[in-house]
């Protein structure tokens, strides 16, 4: 077993299905503390992780929410040193001009807003500490942007900048900040997508397949731990060749 983290305690957001669920179960290989926060913990009810693995529920678009959990995962673990900023949600696949306005406020709120939100709450903890960690699951969307997917793409975009814009106020605490953007993954989202939008995303990956989620695991990993040493603000491509820049 990989004890590459061991000693380290980790927050996963969106911890309970997909993407999250295969990075909290990397970072417990890796020797981690996992607390793992999602809104909806019912997949979690038989995950044999051991007294490693704590269950957190909370709503990431609300301040008060966000504290609780961060409350209590610092007693149960006693500190926090690395957040991985992992929910998310697609919302629907519409032009711009037809796209609900609750639509967009509700991807805004989750993929933008909780990201700022779970920052916001834990950095002090780990300014206090004198290190940390923090891995933004942005997307390569947020680069270049995908049709039918507005509100997606501006907040992912806005993820990228906000990974770019923390970095910089806390690289004296000894925090690195850093995010990955990733192509469309094979998770269950891909059920809230037609085939269509699945087809034409597919086409733009010059590697012809979509990302694993151990594939996007295994890098957090790797960016959360000790030799990834002198990288802050920086964008982690996992876009099968897709990304130009």
């Amino acid at each position: 077993m990989d004890q590459t983290l061991a000693g380290k305690t980790a927050v996963v957001t969106g911890a309970a299905r997909g993407i999250g669920l295969g990075i909290a179960e990397k970072l417990v290989r890796s020797g981690c503390r996992v607390a793992a926060w999602d809104i909806d913990l019912t997949p979690l009810i038989d995950a044999p992780m051991g007294q490693e693995f704590r269950q957190v529920q909370v709503d990431i678009t609300d301040l008060n929410s966000v504290t609780a959990a961060v409350e209590t995962t610092i007693k149960k673990f006693g500190t926090i040193d690395i957040l991985v900023n992992n929910a998310g949600i697609n919302g629907p696949t519409v032009a711009a001009w037809e796209y609900p306005e609750e639509a967009w406020d509700r991807v805004l709120a989750v993929d933008l807003k909780g990201v700022f939100l779970c920052c916001r709450q834990i950095i002090p903890t780990m300014r206090k500490n004198g290190s940390g960690r923090i891995i933004n699951v942005a997307s390569v969307v947020g680069k270049e942007g995908n049709p039918l997917a507005i509100a997606y793409s501006a907040a992912k975009a806005g993820v990228i900048g906000m990974t770019k814009s923390l970095a910089k106020e806390v690289v004296d605490d000894g925090i690195y900040v850093n995010c990955v953007t990733p192509a469309m993954t094979e998770t269950g989202l891909l059920e809230e997508m037609t085939a269509d939008y699945i087809a034409m995303v597919k086409a733009k990956i010059p590697m012809g397949r979509l990302c694993t989620v151990s594939e996007i695991a295994d890098m957090i990993a790797w960016i959360a731990g000790p030799q990834c040493s002198f990288t802050t603000g920086a964008v982690f491509d996992l876009s099968g060749g897709r990304a130009t820049y």
